[in-house]
């Protein structure tokens, strides 16, 4: 009876588990269609403001740091996609080896965004200039920086649960949850780029 009883218990545990992980990645989509729809809007502004002809557009050759950055993220997608397979077949060392790698990309992204930024002032492209249609870039660039942000602490708690041995499933379910929002990020990036090009 008392066994019967420790079993109806773990499975409600397992249930609510279950549930919990559901809500939580349901919560991460509703939160990355809300990105999107918010780079969506961003562009339809950058649009119908150059179209009225208040300025030029952006007039200006985007800095080739952007360049090196696209190649950086997109590696960084292959390399937590390594780390998430690596978890899966329960080999911590391999995860948290990929785990760094992928931090230190994205960190490396960070960097290079930040001199093509300096790049720009360089050119007297800013805010303040009489081309408002340019401060657009910093508008595209920075708000996908405060993700890239975001994401890089994401992948720190999984590193930190891989390195305590946290439960496996819930390993798992960590590196689930921030492979998907990395490869969001890095798709969104792809997509800002290739904007950003298309109207510069």
């Amino acid at each position: 009876m008392e066994l019967k009883l420790s079993m109806d218990k773990q499975d409600l545990i397992r249930e609510d588990l279950n549930r919990s992980q559901k809500a939580k990645k349901f919560n991460l989509y509703l939160g990355m269609i809300a990105m999107f729809m918010m780079f969506a809007a961003y562009s339809s502004g950058f649009i119908v403001y150059t179209a009225s002809g208040v300025d030029k557009g952006i007039k200006t050759i985007l800095p080739y740091a952007f360049v090196f950055s696209t190649a950086v993220i997109i590696l960084s997608s292959l390399t937590i996609h390594i780390a998430f397979n690596a978890v899966k077949k329960a080999n911590l060392e391999k995860q948290k080896l990929y785990l760094v790698i992928t931090i230190l990309l994205g960190v490396v992204f960070f960097a290079l965004q930040y001199y093509a930024w300096t790049v720009l002032f360089d050119r007297e492209i800013s805010f303040s200039n009489n081309n408002a249609s340019q401060s657009f870039i910093y508008v595209f660039t920075g708000f996908h920086l405060l993700h890239i942000i975001a994401g890089i602490l994401v992948l720190i708690r999984c590193y930190v649960g891989a390195a305590k041995q946290i439960p496996l499933h819930n390993n798992i379910f960590r590196m689930e949850i921030a492979t998907i929002f990395w490869h969001f990020l890095d798709l969104l990036w792809i997509y800002i780029y290739v904007f950003l090009l298309l109207n510069q």
